[in-house]
């Protein structure tokens, strides 16, 4: 039955996907903009232009799977879901606030698994037995692999990069991976579009079968990731300039053969990761393929001071969010 509040967590899980795309497109734009291919405002077209792209070419959702079964079905209800999303998208809010670059996958999930554990709680049943392990335990470890990842891509192909090109002209150089900018920040916008668009779709689709709108070995309707696709990609075309200072600047210098090289292994790891149904954070890996490059020319290359803070932001977003979850919740479950 579609009711009011249904009405209002889609529209919410959609505003998340709305926030998620101007917080995380930082990701996709920051090496091209400190680069200068392109301006902030083309830039942004660009990857908005490819986060849409994925709608017509992913169509096995696995990421959107593993998002729905990271709560067992019984402890899920539409207020489990709304309190959830209020937790993520206040998150978000703060970190882009203070432009941190923190994952807004594992916001989602961290806030949905905090508010069915407290449901579980409020029933009288151990919260820990509202939870799914297997998908959440894959995301944890993936907090940590996903970057590591990244870092080694990005050091693979920026050496392979460099040896080819040792002998060519730098001015001639730097030229061509200028225009292959434009194709690897491309391709980084396209994973991102088709792994972080996911998340959403699979928490509407829980709030519809949750609702008994449809059965839960229904397909999941088309709307959903026209939806979804198309919020994440206007998001993006607003941009998030705090992130994309961090991401761009504040992690490494990178030149464009840099650049090519870390949004190369980025997109690859993305890509691989939504093959298997692993719901990664886009900001981790791009993050650990930035490092990786950096790492090419000398450990010093690298702010460890800030790529540390940006480690302790990515361990504190999934238990901060839970808390903020389990609070409003509660809110509403005496309301």
């Amino acid at each position: 039955m579609v009711t009011t509040i249904l009405v209002a967590v889609v529209i919410l899980a959609l505003a998340f996907d709305f926030i998620n795309g101007f917080h995380d497109a930082a990701n996709s734009i920051a090496t091209i903009v400190s680069t200068k291919v392109l301006t902030p405002f083309q830039a942004v077209l660009w990857a908005a232009a490819f986060n849409f792209l994925a709608f017509f070419l992913i169509k096995d959702h696995k990421v959107a799977n593993t998002i729905a079964k990271t709560v067992f079905e019984q402890y899920i209800t539409i207020h489990v879901i709304l309190a959830g999303l209020i937790a993520a998208i206040t998150w978000n809010l703060i970190t882009w606030w203070f432009g941190i670059p923190s994952s807004s996958s594992h916001t989602l999930i961290g806030g949905f698994a905090g508010a069915g554990m407290t449901n579980a709680l409020f029933l009288g049943v151990n919260p820990m037995h509202a939870v799914n392990f297997g998908p959440i335990i894959s995301i944890v470890l993936f907090i940590f692999l996903a970057p590591i990842i990244g870092l080694i891509i990005g050091v693979i192909i920026n050496i392979l990069i460099l040896h080819i090109c040792k002998n060519a002209r730098p001015a001639i150089a730097e030229k061509w991976f200028k225009r292959l900018q434009l194709v690897s920040s491309g391709a980084l916008s396209f994973a991102h579009g088709g792994n972080d668009a996911q998340k959403v779709m699979g928490i509407i689709y829980v709030a519809l079968v949750s609702q008994k709108v449809i059965s839960s070995d229904h397909k999941m309707p088309d709307w959903i990731p026209l939806a979804c696709y198309t919020a994440i990609a206007l998001g993006t075309m607003s941009g998030g300039w705090k992130i994309v200072k961090t991401m761009g600047t504040k992690i490494t210098k990178v030149t464009p053969l840099e650049g090519v090289s870390a949004e190369t292994a980025g997109a690859v790891t993305l890509l691989i990761t939504e093959r298997f149904g692993i719901p990664v954070s886009t900001t981790h890996t791009i993050t650990g393929s930035i490092i990786g490059v950096g790492l090419t020319k000398r450990a010093s290359a690298v702010r460890w001071g800030v790529t540390i803070n940006l480690i302790w932001a990515w361990i504190i977003t999934i238990p901060i969010s839970a808390i903020v979850a389990a609070l409003v919740y509660s809110v509403i479950h005496y309301l």
